[in-house]
């Protein structure tokens, strides 16, 4: 069937995208709860661009090519709001932050928050972050006396959460930090199980989990608030993302952030600056041990680079095949490997008809995985973001942060970590995937590793 659109004078035949039929009554539920990443990847290698399924009532279109995730993103992004189930759960946890947030609102507060994340100010946190890797390397040594196994991704986790925590609020947390990062860890699983099991009863009936989760949600809100109230009345103390962010003036109004929407912010970093980047440092762990080769070339720019010192934000630029094998584990295993948008008004996709209210999925997975876009795509393969072989390269044929305006404000933060925290690994270990231990993705909120990552760790 098409639906005829008028464009200026040049009228279209808008198809109807192709889809699994499904069954009768749930549709595809059932083929994507036995594998969401299988699925995805099949409705994209079987039906093009776009296709459309249904899950149980709910119709889903899912965009596959660059093109049609630039109309997403970037040419009509306005059409696509976040209007939609998966971010009404994470609004159970994040509030109306810049990742949840729409319209003139979430335009108010990037521009609120952007100045925040300027180049030079991100770069001045490199030294906390390369002082709580080493620190974490010392625990390592400890755990390499006693023979013992590292599952590493629990590892990152601690790691990135200590890094965004001291970030965010520099030295004032000191007693509290344990108890953000057991919060954090309750909200973020909950809000997994949510994704998982989407019919769960809401947080007004008294289940366990519920209980759960709403303390761990009021624990975090009552230290975030209560050092909110500390830097209201002693606002010139700290030179943290806090500060920026409680500094911040609206350039039409003059108006800052009240305390809900530093709170809102606050948390939505947490998530952006803890999750994610754990999540990569943990698959690039994975890769480089499956991967000696790149492994060795990793270790050689380390070693001439740094000659033994420790790393800082001005040798990033002398340290590209590291930043190579970063861009590399996010094409095969990017974080946030999913994101749907509700379509406002009725769009024309790639030639195909979106109607309007529609739910519409893009994912960097499928995207980075495509062959005809991408060289023996399932391989790890870090010059491929090399600049000899990045000409010319499709625009959104990889997208692990996002495009267009709403690209992750975060995004040079979470690059600087992980390239950080990775070459300061380089320099002290070498990590090899503990034999038989089983590796597999949990595609939920986030990318993770279903069983951990078990490895054992190495000295230079």
């Amino acid at each position: 069937m098409d639906r005829r659109m008028t464009i200026g004078d040049t009228k279209l035949a808008a198809r109807v995208p192709p889809g699994p039929r499904g069954n009768v009554v749930l549709g595809s539920i059932s083929d994507i709860y036995r594998d969401r990443l299988r699925f995805v990847l099949d409705v994209a290698s079987t039906y093009g661009d776009v296709a459309q399924y249904r899950v149980a009532h709910m119709r889903m279109y899912q965009v596959n090519s660059p093109e049609g995730v630039g109309r997403l993103l970037h040419d009509n992004h306005r059409n696509y709001s976040k209007d939609v189930a998966t971010f009404g759960t994470l609004k159970l946890f994040l509030g109306n932050g810049l990742f949840t947030s729409d319209g003139e609102f979430w335009r108010r507060q990037r521009r609120l928050a952007q100045p925040a994340f300027h180049r030079r100010r991100v770069a001045a946190f490199g030294g906390l972050m390369t002082e709580a890797t080493l620190a974490m390397l010392e625990r390592w040594q400890l755990r390499m006396d006693q023979g013992r196994q590292l599952e590493v991704a629990s590892e990152f986790m601690r790691l990135t959460m200590e890094v965004v925590t001291r970030a965010l609020f520099s030295t004032s947390v000191e007693g509290d930090i344990n108890k953000i990062g057991s919060a954090i860890t309750t909200l973020l699983d909950d809000v997994t199980f949510r994704f998982t099991f989407p019919f769960y009863p809401p947080l007004k009936v008294p289940t366990p989990r519920n209980r759960r989760f709403l303390a761990a949600r009021e624990t975090l809100d009552g230290i975030v608030y209560r050092i909110i109230a500390e830097r209201r009345q002693w606002p010139d103390e700290h030179d943290d993302l806090l500060a920026m962010l409680m500094e911040a003036r609206d350039e039409e109004t003059g108006e800052g952030m009240s305390d809900k929407q530093l709170r809102d912010e606050v948390v939505t970093l947490f998530l952006a600056g803890h999750e994610t980047t754990a999540n990569a440092l943990t698959w690039a762990s994975y890769l480089l041990s499956a991967h000696v080769a790149i492994e060795r070339r990793l270790r050689a720019e380390v070693d001439e680079v740094l000659q033994g010192r420790i790393p800082t934000a001005s040798d990033l630029p002398k340290l590209p095949y590291t930043r190579m094998v970063i861009d590399e584990t996010l094409r095969l295993y990017p974080p946030a490997w999913i994101t749907n948008r509700r379509a406002i008004e009725a769009d024309t996709v790639c030639g195909y008809h979106i109607p309007a209210g529609a739910t519409v999925s893009i994912s960097p997975y499928v995207t980075h995985r495509d062959p005809t876009l991408w060289e023996n795509p399932e391989g790890f393969d870090p010059e491929r973001f090399s600049p000899e072989r990045s000409v010319g390269r499709t625009h959104y044929a990889y997208f692990p942060f996002g495009g267009g305006p709403r690209q992750c404000i975060g995004k040079g933060f979470a690059l600087m970590e992980a390239t950080l925290v990775l070459a300061l690994l380089t320099q002290h270990y070498e990590l090899h995937l503990v034999p038989g231990r089983k590796v597999e993705t949990e595609a939920l909120a986030t990318l993770r590793p279903r069983y951990g990552m078990w490895m054992t760790t190495h000295p230079r």
